[in-house]
Formats: C-alpha cells, sequence, structure tokens
C-alpha cells in the first residue's frame, strides 16, 4: 500500500450528477467550499451516472481520467462533491496515488480552521474524531500485524484495536468536557430566564449574511466575510428593541445542504440556542437564485435539532443586490409581520426589522400603566425582582403610578400568587 499524502493546496475537483435529488450536490458550493478552505482548484472533472459505483464512486474509465488529470496537474489532493465510503476513498486513492477527501471530510476541516473558542475547537475534534473512526484502516501499512517481540508480547491486540481504542477513549474525554461546558452554558440561560429576557437567534444558510447584520444591529465586531463558514462559535450581544427592552440576540454556525451528520451532532449544544429561542430570525440571501432550495435545507436541519416548531420571522438580506427592491415588512392577513426586506451591508431595514422583533414579541410582554395602592408593596417589589419597571410615579392618594414591560407567563405567575385583581389595577 501506498504512503499516505498530505492533503494540499493544489486540488482537482471531481462533481457528479444524479438523477435522483437527494443525491445532487451544486458545484458552485463546492467551489466556495474549496476557496473557503485555502485550496486552489487547477481542474474540475465533470460527469453523469445513474447511481455511485460501489468500488470507485465513478466507472473505470471516469477514474483513470481523474488519475491522468491528477498526474499531469502535479495535484495534490483530490476533493469529491459528494461522501465517499471508507473503501471508496481508499481504492481511489491506490488508484490515482493522491489523497482523496469527500466533501463531508472538507467541510471538517474548515471547521477546523474556523474554531475559535475552547468549545468550538472541541465539537469540530469530536466531529472529526467521529469520522476517522470509520477510516481507521486507510494508509496504514502495520494495522494488521500483531504485536509481539521483546516487550510487546501479550494479548495480541492489533495496532487497528489500539487505534480504535484509543479513538473511542479520546471521544469519551472530549464528550466530558463538552457536557461541562454544555452546563456552564445551561446556567447562563436559566439566569436569563429568571429574568425573562427573550432571546433571539440567528439561522440560515452559510453565507446569506448572518454576521453583518448581527454586526449592523448590535453594533459589534463578529468576524464577517464574504465565504462559507465564517462564523462557527455562537456570539451573544444585548439588543434594545423598542416597547420590548433588552433582548438577547444569538448569531450561530449557519447551514449548508447535506451538512454531515458528525457535525450536527457535535454542535447540538452551541444549537441550544437556536432551539430555546422566543424567536428565529431566519436570514436568506435574495439574490441568491437557490434561495428557495436554501430556505428548504435550513428547515431540514431546524427539523433535524428538533427547533422546527419556534416562530420564525424571515429575512431576505442583500436587497441591495437586486433590481427595484426596497427595505419592508410583508404581513400576513392577521398583519403579523412575516418577512422583511433589507442589506445588513448598506443598512436598510434595520429599523424595519427592530419594528417587526418587536411586534412579535409583544404578544408575549404586557406593556402597561398600573395604579398600584400602597397596600400591594408585595406587587411592586415582585415587579422590581422583574426589572420589569420602566417608571414610577405618585398621585395625590398615595398610589404608585408604574410604567411597566413584564412577560404574560410572569404576571400570570404573580396574578395565582397575589390574585386576580390585580388586573384590576391596569389603567
Amino acid at each position: 500500500m501506498f504512503d499516505r499524502y498530505e492533503a494540499g493546496e493544489q486540488a482537482v475537483l471531481v462533481h457528479i450528477e444524479f438523477p435522483h435529488e437527494g443525491d445532487r450536490e451544486d458545484l458552485h458550493e463546492l467551489e466556495m467550499l474549496v476557496s473557503s478552505a485555502g485550496v486552489s482548484s487547477l481542474a474540475v472533472v465533470q460527469g453523469s451516472r445513474q447511481a455511485p459505483h460501489p468500488k470507485l464512486f465513478v466507472g473505470t474509465g471516469k477514474a483513470e481520467e481523474i488519475a491522468e488529470i491528477v498526474k499531469s496537474h502535479n495535484a495534490d489532493v483530490i476533493i469529491f462533491n459528494h461522501e465517499l465510503s471508507p473503501s471508496q476513498e481508499r481504492n481511489l486513492e491506490k488508484l490515482c496515488q493522491c489523497r482523496v477527501l469527500d466533501r463531508t471530510a472538507l467541510i471538517l476541516d474548515i471547521f477546523a480552521q474556523r474554531a475559535r473558542t475552547h468549545e468550538g475547537k472541541l465539537q469540530v475534534e469530536l466531529a472529526q474524531l467521529r469520522h476517522i473512526s470509520t477510516r481507521l484502516i486507510r494508509g496504514w501499512t502495520h494495522l494488521e500485524r500483531q504485536k509481539g517481540g521483546i516487550g510487546l508480547r501479550g494479548p495480541g491486540e492489533t495496532q487497528l484495536e489500539t487505534d480504535r481504542r484509543l479513538l473511542r477513549g479520546r471521544i469519551k474525554s472530549i464528550l466530558k468536557r463538552l457536557d461541562k461546558v454544555a452546563k456552564q452554558r445551561e446556567q447562563g440561560r436559566r439566569a436569563r430566564n429568571r429574568n425573562e429576557i427573550p432571546s433571539v437567534s440567528l439561522v440560515g444558510y452559510t453565507n446569506a449574511g448572518k454576521s453583518t447584520l448581527f454586526n449592523r444591529i448590535t453594533e459589534s465586531e463578529v468576524y464577517a466575510a464574504d465565504q462559507l463558514f465564517a462564523t462557527l462559535d455562537p456570539t451573544l450581544r444585548k439588543l434594545e428593541v423598542p416597547d420590548i427592552g433588552s433582548v438577547i440576540l444569538a448569531d450561530t454556525v449557519g447551514f449548508i445542504r447535506h451538512l454531515p451528520h458528525d457535525l450536527v451532532a457535535a454542535f447540538k449544544a452551541t444549537l441550544t440556542e437556536t432551539r430555546e429561542a422566543d424567536l428565529q430570525l431566519h436570514v436568506i440571501d435574495a439574490a441568491d437564485s437557490r434561495r428557495k432550495e436554501n430556505i428548504e435545507q435550513v428547515q431540514e436541519v431546524l427539523e433535524e435539532i428538533e427547533a422546527n416548531e419556534i416562530p420564525q420571522l424571515l429575512i431576505y438580506n442583500k436587497i441591495d443586490q437586486l433590481e427595484d427592491v426596497e427595505a419592508r415588512i410583508d404581513r400576513d392577513d392577521e398583519g403579523k409581520p412575516m418577512r422583511v426586506w433589507l442589506s445588513a451591508q448598506q443598512g436598510q431595514g434595520m429599523e424595519l426589522l427592530k419594528q417587526a422583533i418587536s411586534e412579535l414579541l409583544a404578544k408575549q410582554m404586557l406593556n402597561a400603566d398600573l395604579r398600584v395602592p400602597p397596600s400591594q408593596g408585595r406587587l411592586r417589589g415582585a415587579l422590581y425582582n422583574l426589572n420589569s419597571i420602566s417608571s414610577e410615579d405618585f398621585d395625590e392618594q398615595g398610589n404608585w403610578l408604574l410604567s411597566v414591560n413584564v412577560p404574560m407567563s410572569e404576571w400570570n405567575k404573580l396574578k395565582k400568587e397575589i390574585g386576580e385583581q390585580i388586573d384590576g389595577y391596569l389603567t
């Protein structure tokens, strides 16, 4: 067996068209992924098949064509825009005498480059180890030899079994550490819930402009670039929304079609911000010709992480790249905001977005003025504990005049604890 080649920066791309919709990938997206990984594309090999070849994924003739192109271009790596089985990778590497990566390995490599926080790095490593564990046999010349000789005699464990055992141990260790990080994140989430601060999560296809929108609306400086998976680690910022007050806005990892399951599993803790949000802002690249397919892919991932039941507002971003489209709010038959058209890059429609968020969250909030008698100091104290009183005054009778912004869930709790009569204090 040949020695393993290290993945380099010069690649030959392979894209095969299949008639079945579920097997199709997008060549433009592969080119963007390769660019995001910092790899140069030397050539693109295209073809079509009814179904993947069990041994080589492509046919024998196409595999030999790929091998010739690799040789003539002196390429370092072949990147398939599809998911390959371990045996297909092994057979292609043997034929082409070149490193072979599939779409999943490419995405994992990009995630490994982008992860910045301790949690993000652990999640990426976990996904990589799970992916590698199915491919341990590849490229190793010593795996089937029994341990033996002086100082090595014992149970006869093969090197492959040793590597698998070490991998299992490392995966177990990472899972423990991720569990600890998840508990810390849960404590912060509980604190926000105690204060009843609404949370809003940005979701969407990668490169739709989520981080640019996040920076614009929160005046932050989260890394944003015109590339896939520019942002991996979740970022939380406080946002002031009219008539609502403070809202926590979360920017999370972007989605992509056929997102590797290992990655979805590894990032479930991070995606909890999406699952437990009060409102999702689904950011869409309005100028993308495949926006309909991208919306469907995002909805599929949301369903996979059990976050598809949360109220959602569609954000059609990048209207500056469209003709005759102005910032606006589209409403349903009941007058509720459904879509907001804006440009995060140009700053168009930011106030409209805040207005739409305010309207959607207002149904969960009670914005009112209260006249509270002196005997109800307990109610006043409870409202102060909830940080829900925006202003306070007195009338001639000594009643408190309170302007409040309190979640309806907390108001209903107060009615049970103090009594239904508190509705009578509303003015």
